[in-house]
């Protein structure tokens, strides 16, 4: 009888990313331990929890629970050595985060303050509003998309750790975060069209070797606090945050790119979201945390913290954005190149 030739094993799918490169001793240890199927070799030693080596290392562990990476073995996802690294990792990071946070179990006052903008307001989308150049916003764009390109897949964690109404406010918001059944008004597929119009590499992943370290650790954020249960109203006093502040901010985007002569297409995204995450704030404070919050009133600490440790980070991105743009620098670590030849999408300059 003749043996039969079975075909070789292919690991990963088209939809995985390459490995990113590693930029310190952390990183290139879990990439090499990615890389060869093999226990890490490395301990933390004093790791900077914001730094880049801690966060892309962290974000690596992470992303074998999303999409995975190329040539990487799916069984590492559950590596007993990979995941006791990824809790040191963490550990490291939410202790940063607890520092820096001031304590607080007031969440109506939280979220009051997140509605509140005060006039005289000045971040990333009152600057692309007002002085953006298409460079600066194709760059935001790619900063971006390491988050909107998962859109709610970090926050869909907590569903089996809710229930009764918080749930099902929940899951109302994330049928609306996919699409509401529709594929292509899915909000990650809207993301990547709109990093087509301007000319963007819209690939999953395709900018993680380019992001810093403060854009990195605003993913993170989002992914530890989805892993884990004990942090599920962390995750969702992230996600309220988001949802409170986003309707102003892409209604700002959206001026922006009109000034900048963007196409539709290029608009859609953020047009879309000044009016759904208008309605996503009353879902989220009225339908999922008040619920939440009657039925568990000790999380009110942990919904806190999610709000707070999401707009310190969010806080240090920005400055980051704001320092190289007013400078004339590139906030990436390697410059968006053209991606078409549409008029939309002009080139950034020799910076």
């Amino acid at each position: 009888m003749t043996p039969t030739t079975m075909p070789s094993k292919k690991i990963g799918s088209a939809e995985s990313p390459e490995l990113p490169s590693p930029c310190g001793p952390l990183s290139a240890a879990v990439l090499e331990a990615l890389r060869s199927n093999s226990a890490p070799r490395r301990s933390l030693g004093r790791a900077e929890p914001y730094g880049r080596d801690l966060q892309l290392a962290l974000y690596c562990l992470y992303e074998l629970h999303y999409r995975g990476f190329r040539g990487v073995e799916p069984e590492q996802e559950w590596d007993p050595t990979l995941l006791a690294l990824r809790q040191e990792l963490e550990r490291v990071f939410l202790t940063a985060l607890r520092d820096d946070v001031p304590a607080g179990d007031d969440v109506e006052a939280e979220l009051q303050s997140l509605l509140v903008e005060p006039a005289d307001a000045w971040g990333i989308t009152q600057y692309l509003r007002r002085d953006g150049q298409l460079w600066q916003l194709r760059e935001y764009v790619a900063h971006r998309s390491l988050h909107h390109l998962k859109e709610a897949d970090p926050q869909a964690w907590a569903i089996p750790r809710l229930s009764g109404p918080a749930k099902a406010a929940l899951v109302t918001i994330e049928h609306d975060e996919y699409g509401a059944g529709s594929p292509e008004r899915m909000h990650s597929h809207l993301f990547a069209k709109m990093m087509r119009a301007l000319g963007v590499d819209d690939r999953y992943g395709a900018y993680v070797d380019s992001a810093p370290a403060e854009t990195l650790a605003e993913v993170n954020l989002m992914s530890m606090c989805g892993l884990h249960r004990k942090l599920r109203g962390a995750l969702l006093g992230q996600f309220a945050t988001i949802e409170l502040t986003s309707s102003p901010g892409s209604d700002r985007l959206v001026q922006a790119m009109r000034r900048l002569d963007c196409t539709p297409e290029a608009i859609d995204f953020y047009s879309e979201h000044i009016e759904a995450d208008a309605v996503h704030e009353q879902l989220v404070r009225r339908g999922v945390l008040n619920p939440l919050l009657n039925a568990e009133p000790e999380l009110a600490s942990d919904v806190v913290f999610g709000i707070r440790a999401s707009t310190h980070l969010a806080n240090k991105l920005e400055t980051l954005l704001l320092e190289c743009w007013t400078h004339n620098r590139h906030s990436l670590l390697t410059p968006v190149t053209m991606e078409c030849s549409n008029a939309t999408c002009s080139s950034p300059p020799s910076l």
